[in-house]
């Protein structure tokens, strides 16, 4: 009788269609964000950013809380607070980023957030390779917002602040994703914090709020915004993490902001000039090249099981 199991060159093909699913699905979950904040971009001068930014929330909250409702019974202070710190922290991200998009253009804005997350890559390093790819990233930003990128004028100072304030807010988010993760199994600790980010951001959507406003188109789009940015890519996240190492993750967001121009483009007829693209470049290679260049810590035989086993 034959034997069936499978062979070491099966398994590691096996693992290699794992691994391009996993990349595959996180390109897609790129490109599902960006396109989800272009039409954000279309839909914040009608309604305003709160509306924009609550609606987001809602559905995020309709898709995960049904599968990941939090058991009060686990609830302490020690497990709780982080949650509650994540959810101001998403309402300030959020709200800070769209209203850069609207100032910016969704291509600036999301090239100079995503300065917040590649601090948080570098923070740690001691390596010179990596202080060159910090330098590099800020001078990609300073052509980004200076004189020579665009007509001066159409570069808003609050704007920059408020992408600034993005990055400084998606770098705590990420810290305290971790924290939240540990202490809340799954989407659990993410559900509470969209509850407390919803409760926050809902006074002023109301505030806000124009019944004039609003059509089917305008429903849509808002309907499109939340599945998009967020039912969507973080539905898909711990898929993509049981594929894939956090290093690759890591390396294909740092493509966030080139996919973000390419919609900027051709959602919003944004135009960049020849220094604002050498710019996204640059923030995107220096990031790509500070993730693509750590050192992985070897896997143990219990995790390379597990791996396997996903």
């Amino acid at each position: 009788m034959p034997d069936s199991s499978p062979t070491p060159a099966m398994t590691d093909a096996a693992l290699q269609r794992r691994r391009l699913t996993g990349a595959a699905t996180q390109l897609g979950t790129e490109v599902s964000i960006n396109f989800g904040s272009s039409l954000a971009g279309l839909v914040i001068p009608v309604v305003g950013s709160f509306v924009v930014v609550a609606v987001r929330q809602l559905v995020m909250l309709v898709a995960v809380l049904p599968f990941y409702r939090p058991k009060r019974a686990e609830l302490t202070w020690s497990r709780l607070w982080p949650a509650l710190a994540l959810g101001v922290v998403l309402a300030v991200m959020n709200i800070a980023f769209y209203e850069s998009v609207h100032l910016l253009g969704l291509g600036i804005a999301a090239t100079i957030e995503f300065l917040g997350p590649l601090a948080i890559a570098l923070a740690t390093s001691r390596r010179l390779l990596d202080v060159g790819c910090a330098v590099a990233a800020g001078l990609g930003v300073v052509l980004l917002i200076g004189p020579g990128a665009s007509d001066a004028s159409a570069v808003d100072p609050w704007g920059v602040a408020l992408a600034l304030t993005a990055a400084a807010t998606w770098a705590l988010y990420i810290v305290l994703t971790r924290r939240v993760a540990v202490g809340l199994p799954g989407l659990e600790g993410l559900t509470v914090a969209s509850i407390v980010s919803l409760v926050l951001l809902v006074p002023f959507a109301v505030a806000t709020f124009d019944p004039a406003a609003f059509d089917w188109g305008v429903v849509l789009l808002l309907l499109g915004v939340g599945v998009l940015s967020s039912a969507l890519p973080y539905s898909l996240d711990t898929f993509i993490l049981r594929r894939i190492s956090p290093r690759l993750y890591s390396i294909i967001t740092s493509f966030g902001p080139v996919i973000a121009a390419i919609f900027g483009w051709l959602v919003l007829s944004e135009t960049f000039t020849l220094v604002e693209v050498l710019a996204i470049a640059i923030v995107c290679g220096a990031a790509g090249t500070a993730i693509a260049t750590q050192r992985e810590r070897p896997k143990s035989d219990l995790e390379q099981t597990a791996e396997g086993m996903a």
